[in-house]
């Protein structure tokens, strides 16, 4: 049985799929225009956690993610400039050039970061017709209207409009109203309104622009999404998901759509992963404090060391960025890496059921409460630690759990114990032949928080 917060109700609830054992997933995909820093990341992590839990309970997931490559505008009041023709100023390239490389670069990313690719990448500029098909649907109903810049929602139209937003949805409604004040686009009526179809502007020739019933433009932002998972995954699928920054507007407007196009809500699981954190706030394209993770590698950082950081908090939990639980976060991989050749054994021995399955059912308690991932990884460093457990056993228990934890374990190779590690035990030496047991016991505290441990034994100290 597994159970999902589901934003939409505020409560977990137990998931079940429409259609038996076959699960329809559309998770929120990057924005073409820039690299995906850290912060992109780790939603993406979240969502890998969530398809790899599925496919453990057995379930066939029908995954699609989109790329968005036209009509996110630098604001989400619906003004300032599509990124992606920004993108192209910046970089002196066409808008599709800067597209392409930043989807291969993303893709990099999700290799590197051992993230599974989704069954289904679909772009928002293959999907014009759709999207014009859809903002025909609304205007029949008589949910739109146009102004000078383009088509709009009328939010006030739709009693259930702001679904998503429990009961802060006064407190949203009145921030909104505070900052359409100064931002909000002549001629909208409602501070929650957003754009269906922008027009191009007459004064400038974008790269990205077609024809429609309108007037000559691009799509919006939160149509491209309705229309991308109506096309691949039919409505209302099982799950949608994104970063918790989503819910506000986002999701809200696509849900709005939806709602009032197919009378039906998208999708019947919201999920959303909380933000990464650095001690400054959280990290922003807008503030321009980004950490790729093209920066961690060039520092000497195993990618999946990122992974296992993220493994240690809830998806919907902040998780604070930092250089010390980074290292800590490599060191406790190494640890991992080294740990794993020595279980492997050349002579199959025979595995008692009776004593690896507790583990394993526990295992799928936890990753099933809500993928509660720090629990699993705690439980996972008590089965490579256990004396009652034979190396078989805890190999095989580790290669299970990493079905849903991700870190390549089938692929590793034997890493090198780090030179910081190894200058801390020659000086621990040093001490204890000097009989300064007070210091020596220090570096050894030292090299635990280090994530390794260290044993005396006949033959000299054994580092692990």
């Amino acid at each position: 049985m597994i159970q999902l917060y589901n934003t939409l109700y505020r409560k977990k609830q137990i998931f079940k799929p429409l259609k038996d054992k076959k699960v329809g997933l559309y998770t929120c995909g990057p924005t073409v225009y820039l690299y995906a820093h850290i912060g992109n990341l780790r939603t993406y992590l979240f969502e890998d956690i969530l398809r790899r839990t599925l496919e453990y309970n057995k379930y066939k997931v029908k995954q699609v993610m989109n790329i968005t490559d036209v009509g996110h505008l630098t604001s989400d009041a619906d003004t300032g400039e599509d990124k992606l023709e920004k993108g192209a100023k910046r970089e002196n390239k066409t808008v599709w050039q800067v597209a392409d490389f930043y989807t291969k670069h993303f893709k990099k990313d999700l290799k590197n970061l051992n993230i599974q690719e989704p069954s289904v990448w679909i772009k928002a500029t293959d999907t014009i017709k759709e999207q014009i098909d859809l903002i025909k649907t609304l205007e029949k109903k008589g949910f739109t209207y146009k102004i000078n810049d383009g088509v709009y929602f009328d939010t006030s139209k739709l009693k259930t409009y702001g679904r998503l937003w429990g009961n802060k949805i006064e407190k949203i409604k009145q921030e909104m109203k505070a900052g359409a004040r100064i931002k909000m686009v002549k001629g909208k009526k409602n501070p929650t309104d957003f754009a269906l179809w922008k027009f191009s502007p007459k004064t400038t020739k974008r790269q990205m622009e077609w024809k429609s019933p309108w007037g000559v433009g691009f799509p919006g932002w939160h149509t491209e999404c309705v229309a991308m998972g109506a096309k691949e995954l039919g409505i209302p699928f099982d799950i949608h998901c994104g970063g918790i920054d989503h819910i506000q507007i986002h999701h809200t407007n696509e849900i709005a759509q939806s709602e009032t196009a197919y009378n039906k809500i998208l999708a019947r699981f919201w999920l959303h992963g909380e933000f990464l954190l650095l001690n400054k706030g959280k990290m922003s394209k807008s503030k321009g404090n980004l950490t790729i993770l093209d920066d961690l590698i060039k520092k000497g950082i195993n990618p999946l060391a990122y992974r296992y950081l993220c493994l240690t908090a809830h998806y919907r939990s902040q998780l604070i960025f930092s250089e010390q639980n980074l290292q800590a976060s490599q060191n406790a991989l190494d640890k991992i890496y080294n740990k794993i050749p020595e279980l492997k054994t050349k002579t199959i021995k025979p595995i008692n059921k009776k004593e690896i399955k507790p583990y394993q059912d526990k295992f799928l308690k936890l990753i099933n409460d809500d993928l509660d991932m720090p629990q699993a990884l705690a439980l996972f460093w008590k089965v490579l630690n256990s004396k009652k457990l034979s190396n078989n056993e805890k190999y095989l228990l580790a290669l299970d759990f990493d079905k849903v934890l991700g870190l390549n374990l089938n692929n590793i190779k034997k890493q090198d114990i780090p030179k910081k590690i190894k200058e801390l035990v020659k000086q621990r030496e040093k001490y204890r032949i000097e009989k300064q047991w007070e210091k020596a016991d220090q570096i050894r505290k030292e090299i635990e928080k280090l994530g390794y441990n260290i044993e005396d034994t006949k033959k000299g100290t054994k580092i692990n």
